[in-house]
């Protein structure tokens, strides 16, 4: 286990991408260690510049890789909302920025590292343009995934997106291998573009896209072992550090507008950093706090306009709030099932009413519902369904008893310092030194 001081001063360049919730997590690692004295670039979509500054990085824009000008709508490069199934709404993340813009990626990475050197490239699992471009340079290498794996990594795991349980038995291994290989073939569609770019860049061609990982010398999940299935086995190049819930620089001061002393429970509702078209979900939510004995907090985020929703006598719409704040005082949080709201929300064990929209959130749901920490609902469902489960939630003690239960581990987790102590050990291996074994399904 690497020691909990850095022996010396490292150089560290992270390079992700504008993908809503997966900002803040980046940050919080890059927070910590350049709280341990290192030096730490922070290079990102455009828009990001004044939370990475807020954090006191320095900052990177890309420019030849796709780079939001701000968090609007009409910025968005995914769009996934319009899509009516899963595989589509990957198809877009996939052409837009895994694999699509490539050489964008590898270009710029390349260009700032010759800019200034760095001992640790910190990539997004989901740009393999960087990891293409630290192959080329023989880059020391690790990627940071702050969420579940996207990727079938770990035996024994539910393929990733559909929201799957564990297999109980030869019916649901079945379904597992068929979502597996529908997950495989959506995958393969991105070989092409990365191919182009490693040719660009006079690298040979990949027989399988996810060949292009053995370029790191980890991939470190930031989330929780105990909120993750268990695994029949962790392969050597993969470790769970810990999930990282920092609060965005753009959290506002919570002060709460009841009076001291309400003694109705606190119900935090907060869909997405980004926006999923989840207007018309969150309205039917406040419309179900409505009918409850509750006091109801909204938090907007960057996603939703001001004026996009209606109150309710006891549900207060704010653009943003510190949710460390606000959990220490809510009974319930309801989201969307993002991995960062998921798991800050089981770090303070508080149960959860998840509500997936797509992307990660059935994965994460399913987690939940199955530790017994809450409940989930489809996107669709009416207001008396809700507040059902509202109610549900809030009488029945066992799903605060299992929030508890796991959401000890969440944060005990949280709290280590694992990502720091894997990034600077990777940091003091030489470039190019990182072990070369490719990750694959069978690693």
């Amino acid at each position: 286990m690497p020691g909990s001081c850095a022996p010396e001063s490292r150089e560290f360049l992270f390079a992700t991408w504008e993908g809503g919730g997966s900002v803040t997590p980046a940050l919080t690692a890059a927070r910590r260690l350049l709280a341990r004295g290192h030096r730490v670039r922070f290079m990102s979509d455009a828009c990001n510049r004044p939370e990475t500054e807020a954090a006191g990085l320095e900052f990177v824009p890309w420019q030849r890789a796709p780079s939001r000008p701000d968090k609007s709508i009409g910025t968005d490069l995914l769009r996934d909302w319009e899509e009516s199934t899963a595989a589509g709404g990957f198809a877009r993340l996939r052409d837009a920025i895994m694999c699509g813009p490539a050489l964008g990626y590898a270009l710029d990475t390349l260009a700032e590292l010759e800019r200034r050197p760095a001992d640790l490239l910190v990539g997004s699992e989901m740009l393999f343009g960087v990891m293409v471009a630290a192959e080329a340079r023989a880059q020391a290498l690790a990627l940071l995934a702050v969420n579940l794996s996207i990727f079938p990594l770990v035996p024994g795991l539910p393929p990733f997106g559909a929201g799957l349980a564990p297999a109980r038995d030869e019916a649901d291994r079945q379904l597992h291998a068929e979502v597996a290989a529908a997950g495989e073939a959506l995958f393969a569609e991105g070989l092409p573009a990365v191919n182009a770019a490693r040719a660009a860049l006079g690298l040979p061609p990949l027989a399988g896209l996810l060949d292009q990982l053995a370029a790191a010398g980890r991939i470190l999940l930031a989330t929780s072992s105990a909120f993750d299935f268990p695994a029949d086995r962790l392969p050597e190049r993969l470790r769970y550090v810990g999930p990282q819930l920092g609060e965005p620089p753009w959290a506002e001061p919570w002060i709460s507008p009841w009076p001291a002393g309400d003694p109705r429970p606190l119900v935090l509702v907060a869909f997405s950093t980004s926006f999923q078209d989840q207007t018309a979900i969150v309205q039917r939510t406040i419309d179900a706090l409505a009918g409850l004995p509750v006091r109801g907090l909204v938090t907007l985020g960057p996603a939703l306009p001001d004026d996009a929703l209606r109150p309710a006598a006891n549900v207060v719409i704010r653009r943003s709030a510190p949710h460390d704040a606000v959990m220490r005082e809510a009974s319930l949080v309801v989201c969307h099932g993002g991995h960062g709201t998921v798991t800050r929300a089981l770090s303070h064990r508080r149960p959860l009413l998840c509500v997936p929209m797509g992307r990660d959130q059935d994965d994460n749901a399913v987690r939940v519902v199955t530790r017994g920490a809450g409940l989930s609902l489809p996107v669709e469902s009416d207001r008396a369904t809700i507040r059902s489960a509202l109610r549900r939630l809030l009488e029945e003690p066992g799903f605060r008893a299992a929030a508890e239960t796991l959401g000890a581990a969440v944060a005990a987790e949280a709290a280590a310092p694992t990502v720091v102590d894997e990034l600077e050990a990777l940091a003091g291996t030489p470039s190019g030194a990182a072990p070369q074994a490719a990750v694959s399904p069978a690693a």
